[in-house]
Protein backbone atom coordinates (compact mmCIF):
# COMPACT_ATOMS: atom_id res chain seq x y z
CA UNK A 1 0.00 0.00 0.00
CA UNK A 2 0.96 3.32 -0.88
CA UNK A 3 0.01 7.01 0.72
CA UNK A 4 0.34 10.01 -1.50
CA UNK A 5 0.16 13.48 0.52
CA UNK A 6 -1.10 16.22 -1.98
CA UNK A 7 -0.30 19.95 -0.80
CA UNK A 8 -2.83 22.63 -1.87
CA UNK A 9 0.11 24.85 -2.53
CA UNK A 10 0.70 22.84 -5.56
CA UNK A 11 3.91 21.49 -4.70
CA UNK A 12 5.27 17.92 -5.25
CA UNK A 13 2.66 14.96 -3.84
CA UNK A 14 5.07 13.09 -1.17
CA UNK A 15 4.51 9.48 -1.23
CA UNK A 16 4.68 7.13 1.58
CA UNK A 17 5.30 3.65 0.64
CA UNK A 18 4.03 1.30 3.31
CA UNK A 19 6.07 -1.43 1.85
CA UNK A 20 9.21 0.00 3.60
CA UNK A 21 9.69 -1.91 6.71
CA UNK A 22 11.78 1.24 8.47
CA UNK A 23 8.74 3.50 7.29
CA UNK A 24 6.47 0.72 8.92
CA UNK A 25 8.17 1.12 12.52
CA UNK A 26 8.05 4.81 12.56
CA UNK A 27 4.34 4.74 11.97
CA UNK A 28 3.76 2.06 14.51
CA UNK A 29 6.14 4.18 17.24
CA UNK A 30 4.40 7.55 16.30
CA UNK A 31 0.69 5.73 17.26
CA UNK A 32 2.30 3.59 20.24
CA UNK A 33 3.42 7.24 21.65
CA UNK A 34 0.13 8.64 20.66
CA UNK A 35 -2.00 6.31 22.44
CA UNK A 36 0.66 6.54 25.49
CA UNK A 37 -0.08 10.17 25.94
CA UNK A 38 -3.79 9.39 25.54
CA UNK A 39 -3.84 6.94 28.30
CA UNK A 40 -1.65 9.29 30.62
CA UNK A 41 -4.15 12.27 29.72
CA UNK A 42 -7.11 10.11 30.69
CA UNK A 43 -5.23 8.40 34.03
CA UNK A 44 -4.39 11.75 35.11
CA UNK A 45 -8.06 12.79 34.46
CA UNK A 46 -9.50 10.23 36.73
CA UNK A 47 -6.75 10.31 39.28
CA UNK A 48 -8.00 14.46 39.63
CA UNK A 49 -11.41 13.47 39.62
CA UNK A 50 -11.24 10.56 42.37
CA UNK A 51 -8.45 11.59 44.76
CA UNK A 52 -10.81 14.11 46.83
CA UNK A 53 -12.96 10.86 47.78
CA UNK A 54 -10.07 8.68 48.00
CA UNK A 55 -8.45 11.18 51.09
CA UNK A 56 -11.60 11.77 52.86
CA UNK A 57 -12.22 8.37 52.84
CA UNK A 58 -8.99 7.42 54.18
CA UNK A 59 -9.21 10.05 57.04
CA UNK A 60 -11.86 8.72 57.93
CA UNK A 61 -10.72 5.64 58.37
CA UNK A 62 -7.57 6.94 60.30
CA UNK A 63 -10.32 8.53 62.94
CA UNK A 64 -12.12 5.11 63.05
CA UNK A 65 -8.64 3.95 64.02
CA UNK A 66 -8.22 6.67 66.25
CA UNK A 67 -12.15 6.46 68.40
CA UNK A 68 -11.17 2.64 68.56
CA UNK A 69 -8.26 3.29 70.56
CA UNK A 70 -9.34 5.94 72.16
CA UNK A 71 -12.00 3.40 73.29
CA UNK A 72 -9.52 1.06 74.38
CA UNK A 73 -7.44 3.49 76.35
CA UNK A 74 -10.62 4.64 78.26
CA UNK A 75 -11.50 0.67 78.59
CA UNK A 76 -8.30 0.47 80.48
CA UNK A 77 -8.43 3.39 82.65
CA UNK A 78 -11.59 2.12 83.86
CA UNK A 79 -10.45 -0.98 84.48
CA UNK A 80 -7.57 0.09 86.52
CA UNK A 81 -9.73 2.18 88.48
CA UNK A 82 -12.11 -0.35 89.00
CA UNK A 83 -9.26 -2.29 90.44
CA UNK A 84 -7.64 0.34 92.81
CA UNK A 85 -11.16 1.50 94.40
CA UNK A 86 -11.90 -2.33 94.82
CA UNK A 87 -8.25 -2.37 96.46
CA UNK A 88 -9.01 0.84 98.66
CA UNK A 89 -12.13 -0.81 99.40
CA UNK A 90 -10.46 -4.07 101.06
CA UNK A 91 -7.37 -1.94 102.89
CA UNK A 92 -10.76 -0.17 104.10
CA UNK A 93 -11.94 -2.73 105.73
CA UNK A 94 -8.49 -4.08 107.32
CA UNK A 95 -8.62 -0.49 108.68
CA UNK A 96 -11.94 -1.45 110.15
CA UNK A 97 -11.02 -4.69 111.26
CA UNK A 98 -7.84 -2.82 113.15
CA UNK A 99 -9.76 0.24 114.55
CA UNK A 100 -12.20 -2.83 115.97
CA UNK A 101 -9.26 -4.70 117.67
CA UNK A 102 -8.05 -1.00 119.18
CA UNK A 103 -10.98 -0.38 120.58
CA UNK A 104 -11.24 -4.09 122.21
CA UNK A 105 -8.21 -3.33 123.75
CA UNK A 106 -8.81 -0.24 124.86
CA UNK A 107 -11.77 -1.19 126.73
CA UNK A 108 -9.75 -3.97 128.34
CA UNK A 109 -7.10 -1.64 129.33
CA UNK A 110 -10.11 0.49 130.79
CA UNK A 111 -11.35 -2.61 132.75
CA UNK A 112 -7.42 -3.00 133.94
CA UNK A 113 -6.74 0.22 135.22
CA UNK A 114 -10.31 0.62 137.06
CA UNK A 115 -10.59 4.05 134.91
CA UNK A 116 -13.77 5.41 134.29
CA UNK A 117 -15.79 4.07 131.58
CA UNK A 118 -17.47 7.01 130.92
CA UNK A 119 -14.77 9.17 130.26
CA UNK A 120 -13.32 6.38 128.27
CA UNK A 121 -16.36 5.20 125.90
CA UNK A 122 -14.66 3.73 122.33
CA UNK A 123 -18.06 3.24 121.13
CA UNK A 124 -18.64 7.41 121.27
CA UNK A 125 -16.89 9.65 119.16
CA UNK A 126 -15.48 12.97 121.18
CA UNK A 127 -17.54 16.14 120.50
CA UNK A 128 -15.76 18.31 118.20
CA UNK A 129 -16.23 21.82 116.86
CA UNK A 130 -14.78 24.60 114.63
CA UNK A 131 -15.28 27.64 111.88
CA UNK A 132 -14.32 25.50 109.10
CA UNK A 133 -12.04 27.54 106.80
CA UNK A 134 -12.07 27.02 103.04
CA UNK A 135 -10.65 28.47 99.72
CA UNK A 136 -13.04 27.77 97.05
CA UNK A 137 -10.98 25.74 95.68
CA UNK A 138 -13.00 21.99 94.47
CA UNK A 139 -10.93 18.79 95.17
CA UNK A 140 -11.54 15.53 93.34
CA UNK A 141 -14.27 13.69 94.91
CA UNK A 142 -13.95 10.19 96.14
CA UNK A 143 -17.12 7.65 95.60
CA UNK A 144 -20.10 8.38 98.07
CA UNK A 145 -19.69 5.08 99.99
CA UNK A 146 -15.99 5.06 100.27
CA UNK A 147 -15.71 8.48 101.21
CA UNK A 148 -18.19 8.55 103.65
CA UNK A 149 -16.01 5.01 105.45
CA UNK A 150 -12.67 6.81 105.30
CA UNK A 151 -14.00 9.93 106.51
CA UNK A 152 -15.76 7.86 109.63
CA UNK A 153 -12.26 5.48 110.27
CA UNK A 154 -10.31 9.00 110.49
CA UNK A 155 -12.68 9.94 113.39
CA UNK A 156 -12.56 6.71 115.08
CA UNK A 157 -8.95 6.53 114.34
CA UNK A 158 -8.57 10.14 116.34
CA UNK A 159 -10.79 9.53 119.15
CA UNK A 160 -8.95 5.91 119.83
CA UNK A 161 -5.64 8.42 119.78
CA UNK A 162 -6.66 11.00 122.08
CA UNK A 163 -8.35 8.18 124.02
CA UNK A 164 -5.44 5.96 124.29
CA UNK A 165 -3.00 8.84 125.09
CA UNK A 166 -4.80 10.14 127.87
CA UNK A 167 -5.19 6.41 128.99
CA UNK A 168 -1.61 6.09 128.75
CA UNK A 169 -0.81 9.13 131.32
CA UNK A 170 -3.32 7.93 133.58
CA UNK A 171 -1.67 4.34 133.29
CA UNK A 172 2.10 5.51 133.32
CA UNK A 173 0.98 7.93 136.33
CA UNK A 174 -0.47 5.45 138.52
CA UNK A 175 2.16 2.91 137.75
CA UNK A 176 4.68 5.61 138.50
CA UNK A 177 2.27 5.81 142.10
CA UNK A 178 2.37 2.21 142.48
CA UNK A 179 5.80 1.89 142.30
CA UNK A 180 6.30 4.36 145.00
CA UNK A 181 3.84 2.47 147.56
CA UNK A 182 5.09 -0.76 149.39
CA UNK A 183 3.85 -3.27 148.31
CA UNK A 184 4.95 -7.37 148.97
CA UNK A 185 7.18 -8.93 151.59
CA UNK A 186 11.06 -7.82 151.11
CA UNK A 187 12.07 -11.20 152.08
CA UNK A 188 11.09 -14.90 151.33
CA UNK A 189 9.91 -15.76 154.66
CA UNK A 190 7.26 -16.32 157.12
CA UNK A 191 6.27 -13.19 159.64
CA UNK A 192 7.23 -14.55 163.40
CA UNK A 193 6.17 -11.56 164.94
CA UNK A 194 3.60 -8.58 163.91
CA UNK A 195 2.96 -5.48 164.62
CA UNK A 196 1.71 -3.60 167.95
CA UNK A 197 1.77 -4.69 171.71
CA UNK A 198 3.79 -7.89 172.29
CA UNK A 199 6.13 -9.37 175.27
CA UNK A 200 9.16 -8.55 174.79
CA UNK A 201 11.61 -11.24 173.89
CA UNK A 202 14.27 -10.38 176.52
CA UNK A 203 12.49 -9.30 179.72
CA UNK A 204 8.78 -10.86 178.92
CA UNK A 205 7.25 -7.66 179.36
CA UNK A 206 4.91 -5.58 177.19
CA UNK A 207 6.54 -3.51 173.93
CA UNK A 208 4.95 -2.00 171.17
CA UNK A 209 6.72 -3.56 168.12
CA UNK A 210 6.77 -1.38 165.45
CA UNK A 211 7.07 -3.70 162.35
CA UNK A 212 6.73 -7.02 161.17
CA UNK A 213 9.57 -9.60 161.75
CA UNK A 214 10.29 -11.82 158.54
CA UNK A 215 12.46 -15.42 159.83
CA UNK A 216 14.43 -16.22 157.46
CA UNK A 217 17.95 -17.61 157.02
CA UNK A 218 20.67 -15.92 157.69
CA UNK A 219 22.27 -14.27 154.57
CA UNK A 220 18.98 -14.40 152.60
CA UNK A 221 18.78 -11.36 150.17
CA UNK A 222 16.55 -8.73 151.15
CA UNK A 223 14.92 -6.72 148.52
CA UNK A 224 13.14 -2.78 148.54
CA UNK A 225 9.12 -3.39 148.23
CA UNK A 226 8.97 0.43 146.07
CA UNK A 227 10.78 2.80 144.03
CA UNK A 228 13.11 5.62 145.86
CA UNK A 229 16.65 6.98 147.48
CA UNK A 230 18.78 5.58 150.00
CA UNK A 231 18.84 7.96 153.03
CA UNK A 232 20.37 5.89 155.39
CA UNK A 233 22.71 2.69 155.40
CA UNK A 234 24.33 1.93 158.50
CA UNK A 235 24.24 0.90 162.42
CA UNK A 236 21.35 1.91 164.37
CA UNK A 237 20.80 1.34 168.00
CA UNK A 238 18.86 -1.94 168.82
CA UNK A 239 18.30 -2.29 165.05
CA UNK A 240 21.59 -3.35 164.09
CA UNK A 241 22.64 -2.83 160.52
CA UNK A 242 19.27 -1.32 158.87
CA UNK A 243 18.87 0.56 155.39
CA UNK A 244 16.06 3.05 154.99
CA UNK A 245 14.81 4.30 151.72
CA UNK A 246 12.73 7.35 150.86
CA UNK A 247 9.71 7.23 148.79
CA UNK A 248 8.86 10.61 147.92
CA UNK A 249 5.52 10.29 148.32
CA UNK A 250 5.14 10.27 152.30
CA UNK A 251 6.25 6.73 152.16
CA UNK A 252 9.47 5.85 154.26
CA UNK A 253 11.03 1.74 154.66
CA UNK A 254 13.00 0.43 156.82
CA UNK A 255 15.26 -2.98 156.91
CA UNK A 256 16.60 -3.85 160.17
CA UNK A 257 18.74 -6.69 161.65
CA UNK A 258 20.74 -7.33 158.49
CA UNK A 259 24.20 -9.15 158.38
CA UNK A 260 25.28 -7.30 155.06
CA UNK A 261 24.36 -3.59 153.75
CA UNK A 262 24.85 -3.61 150.18
CA UNK A 263 23.35 -0.08 149.66
CA UNK A 264 24.98 3.52 150.37
CA UNK A 265 23.41 6.70 151.18
CA UNK A 266 21.69 8.77 148.15
CA UNK A 267 21.97 5.70 146.02
CA UNK A 268 18.38 5.19 143.73
CA UNK A 269 17.03 1.90 144.11
CA UNK A 270 13.97 0.40 142.09
CA UNK A 271 11.16 -2.32 143.08
CA UNK A 272 13.00 -5.36 144.13
CA UNK A 273 16.73 -4.51 144.24
CA UNK A 274 18.60 -6.07 146.64
CA UNK A 275 19.41 -3.77 149.16
CA UNK A 276 20.70 -5.93 152.20
CA UNK A 277 21.75 -9.61 153.49
CA UNK A 278 19.34 -10.72 156.43
CA UNK A 279 21.17 -11.48 159.66
CA UNK A 280 20.61 -10.96 163.34
CA UNK A 281 22.76 -8.01 164.06
CA UNK A 282 21.50 -5.43 166.95
CA UNK A 283 18.82 -6.60 169.29
CA UNK A 284 17.70 -9.92 167.84
CA UNK A 285 17.42 -13.40 168.95
CA UNK A 286 18.05 -14.94 165.35
CA UNK A 287 18.42 -14.56 161.77
CA UNK A 288 15.08 -12.30 160.66
CA UNK A 289 14.23 -9.32 158.44
CA UNK A 290 12.55 -6.31 160.78
CA UNK A 291 10.32 -4.18 158.87
CA UNK A 292 8.75 -1.14 159.31
CA UNK A 293 6.66 1.30 156.57
CA UNK A 294 6.41 4.80 158.23
CA UNK A 295 3.49 7.62 156.25
CA UNK A 296 3.62 11.19 157.33
CA UNK A 297 6.08 11.12 159.73
CA UNK A 298 4.46 7.91 161.46
CA UNK A 299 4.69 4.26 162.00
CA UNK A 300 2.14 2.30 160.14
CA UNK A 301 1.22 -1.39 160.23
CA UNK A 302 2.93 -2.91 157.27
CA UNK A 303 0.75 -5.79 157.43
CA UNK A 304 -1.60 -4.66 154.68
CA UNK A 305 1.19 -3.74 152.38
CA UNK A 306 3.08 -7.03 152.32
CA UNK A 307 0.06 -8.73 152.16
CA UNK A 308 -0.82 -6.41 148.74
CA UNK A 309 -0.03 -7.51 144.95
CA UNK A 310 1.24 -4.95 142.27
Amino acid sequence: MQIILVSRAGKVPKTLDLTNSRLRWRVCGIGAAVVLALASIGAGIALAVASPRDRALAEIDSLHQQVKMQDKQLGDLRDDAHRQLDALAIKLGQLQAQATRINALGERLVQVGKLDSNEFNFDQPPPVGGVEVTDGSSAYALPQTLDSGISQLATQFETQQAQLSAMQSLLLNARIDSNLKPTGMPADGYISSYFGVRADPFDGLAARHTGLDIAVPYGSTVRTVAEGMVTYAGVRSGYGNVVEIDHGNGYMTRYAHNSKLLVHPGQHVRVGDEIAEAGSSGRSTGSHVHFEVWYNGRVVNPLAYVKNHR
